[in-house]
């Protein structure tokens, strides 16, 4: 079962909650708007399909391209959205959104407020000079997960992970590209099963 959400905020942000009576919440951002990025992708349905029976899932669309900063903002303002409907709440990411949940987890944490867990699968590394997934990683003061394609040559994922081991998150590998070509049920549960401890 699913419903749409209208995210409240100074921008169009429209979003699609799938299993709303759920204790939790995973607010799932989208890949990269300007090739392509919805709340439809597949990867990011895969997630809400795995955790579907243990938490909802809100899948948005970004409003307007704004190089970054105006979609930080809508997936904060999904996350506030989110707080105020359910008292557990995780950000996961895909690609160009992966980047902004953990921007996302590290800003809150900056704020006192972190999310109760962050994902980021294939996370591009930043986005602009104060966009920089992999510099702001020490901010987060939640439990982190980064999953990644051994065969990713689309986004520059290597720093993250690189951060995000150092500081002893969770992270793992697939044997896959960029875009996790036929594997994304298994990415699904592989997240679902990180989001499920929190």
């Amino acid at each position: 079962m699913s419903e749409d959400v209208l995210v409240p905020g100074g921008r169009d942000v429209r979003a699609t909650l799938d299993n709303p009576e759920s204790d939790a919440c995973v607010v799932a951002c989208p890949p990269h708007p300007q090739m392509g990025g919805k709340r439809t992708d597949a990867r990011l349905r895969a997630v809400s399909d795995a955790v579907a029976g243990d938490a909802a899932t809100l899948r948005f669309d970004y409003g307007a391209w704004d190089e970054g900063y105006g979609e930080l903002a809508d997936a904060r303002n999904a996350l506030a959205w989110a707080r105020a409907e359910y008292a557990t709440v995780a950000v996961f990411g895909y690609s160009f959104g992966g980047c902004i949940a953990l921007l996302t987890a590290a800003r809150e944490s900056a704020d006192g407020a972190p999310p109760d867990a962050v994902a980021a699968l294939a996370p591009a590394s930043r986005l602009a000079d104060d966009l920089d997934a992999a510099a702001d990683l020490g901010e987060v003061t939640c439990p982190g997960y980064v999953l990644y394609g051994e065969r990713d040559t689309t986004a520059e994922w290597e720093p993250v992970v690189d951060r995000a081991r150092e500081l002893g998150w969770s992270v793992e590998a697939m044997s896959a590209d960029h875009h996790f070509v036929g594997q994304s049920t298994k990415v699904g549960e592989k997240v679902a099963a990180f989001l499920r401890d929190y």
